[in-house]
């Protein structure tokens, strides 16, 4: 057992230590006590185990604001046992209400301060909330602007298509009146071929040649435009799957 006279220097008045040391001299199975001595320190009287008193030294070395240890002196002697606990002792009442005042004064402070803190953090947020809103505003308008561009040239496309459909059926229509020609004027030439054969005989029948020939053409016509409709057929079908497309991925956009 040792007894130590520990005098702790700096801002260890009026913050609040007292209670600190109080707190770890228990823990520590300590006994003694903690006083406020003038002008400005804090006077320990501890006795105890050698090794908790060296531990009571480092902890009440309190670097946490408002307390502010700068200075520890210590002096190690026999104990005397006169202590059955540890405590802390007051002054006189204006003293300690004095003490108790400053003490809930510089938490005021520092509850201010944060509160200070806080609604600049706030500021800041806000300002960042209504840069993004801005930038959204932003960008919805920016959307809607290229989605307009977007069905403009839907339309646009739409229109070269119904162009090219024109041009094809068109196509098709004079394909068709040829074919028709054709097809009158095989007619009127077998009419004639066969007069001629009633009254030429030979000539009718080397223009029965000819007139085979003509319905081979005829058939290798009609082939063609087979080919040519079902070319029709599929060219519609592109088309349809071209719109399909270009209608979903408006739809995507908006």
């Amino acid at each position: 057992m040792k007894r130590a006279t520990i005098t702790a220097k700096g801002e260890v008045q009026g913050v609040g230590y007292r209670g600190k040391v109080f707190k770890i001299a228990r823990k520590l199975n300590i006994t003694g006590f903690v006083e406020n001595i003038k002008p400005y320190d804090v006077r320990i009287i501890a006795e105890g185990e050698k090794e908790n008193l060296d531990k009571l030294v480092e902890q009440i070395k309190i670097e946490e604001d408002p307390i502010l240890v700068e200075e520890v002196d210590v002096t190690f002697e026999e104990p005397t046992g006169e202590f059955e606990y540890f405590e802390v002792k007051r002054g006189d009442m204006s003293e300690e209400l004095g003490e108790r005042l400053d003490l809930a004064r510089d938490e005021m402070k520092k509850l201010h301060q944060v509160q200070k803190d806080t609604l600049g953090k706030q500021d800041v947020m806000i300002g960042k909330q209504d840069g993004t809103i801005n930038e959204l505003k932003a960008f919805r308008k920016e959307s809607g602007e290229k989605q307009d561009q977007m069905l403009q040239k839907e339309d646009s496309m739409i229109g070269k298509q119904d162009v090219m459909i024109e041009k094809q059926d068109e196509t098709i229509s004079a394909l068709k009146s040829g074919v028709d020609e054709m097809r009158e004027f095989r007619t009127e030439t077998q009419q004639n071929f066969a007069n001629l054969d009633i009254k030429y005989g030979k000539i009718a029948e080397n223009m029965e040649e000819i007139m085979k020939s003509m319905e081979d053409t005829s058939r290798k016509t009609g082939k063609v435009l087979e080919r040519l409709a079902q070319q029709q057929e599929n060219f519609n079908k592109s088309i349809d799957k071209l719109t399909d497309a270009i209608l979903t991925l408006a739809k995507k956009s908006r």
